[in-house]
């Protein structure tokens, strides 16, 4: 059995140079882009729900500081912890990214919370002790700072999911889509409900 002959060094320095220019051709024509955006969509959605989840865990401590001064505002306490109550029920994971009418709900439900939280922060206008309370101001003061937060998150999960969906439906991105990730859908996104698309609902304070 006759040997093979062994490569030469400098046909093994070529075939290497090769694979080089081919793996930096691959990556300067965005064979990494839909998965890398895809983990950027997942990351941005992680600090939506994040700043969602800090302000409803300051509802309840609200609630009890302006009921300790204005009790007789039950109609809108009972709004605000209803709105708090729907707002939290809705389990969410990676898999609302990949459900419009899902996200959708979620965005309403965070839009009632909003609303009912603006009602309550009017109806402490109506009692000056309630606005000079230390405890309830610092408790307004997380709120506006966690709504700041939200609008931020809201808007880079909004430009996140824009570039990963352009990328596939574009070229090159919908060829490598169609050829290595085609079980990465396109993703759900904020639907706008105001003129000003890429803001969050604000608390006015």
């Amino acid at each position: 059995m006759q040997d093979r002959p062994m490569a030469s060094p400098e046909r093994t320095i070529i075939q290497l140079a090769g694979m080089a220019l081919l793996a930096l051709m691959l990556t300067g024509c965005g064979i990494n882009n839909i998965p890398t955006y895809d983990e950027q969509v997942k990351a941005a959605w992680s600090q939506v729900e994040n700043q969602y989840q800090r302000r409803a865990d300051l509802v309840p401590n609200l609630v009890e500081t302006v009921k300790g001064f204005a009790d007789q505002e039950q109609e809108t306490l009972t709004a605000v912890t209803e709105a708090r109550s729907k707002a939290t029920s809705i389990q969410v994971d990676e898999s609302i990214l990949n459900n419009p009418e899902k996200l959708k709900q979620f965005q309403q439900v965070q839009g009632e919370l909003s609303s009912a939280l603006s009602r309550l922060m009017a109806v402490s206008e109506r009692y000056p002790d309630l606005k000079s309370n230390q405890n309830f101001l610092a408790l307004q003061s997380q709120l506006e700072g966690t709504e700041n937060r939200i609008a931020v998150a809201r808007r880079d999960f909004i430009q996140a999911v824009e570039r990963y969906n352009t990328e596939i439906r574009t070229f090159p991105g919908r060829l490598w889509h169609s050829m290595l990730y085609s079980d990465l859908e396109l993703r759900a996104n904020f639907e706008a409900t105001t003129p000003d698309a890429q803001d969050a609902p604000q608390v006015e304070f």
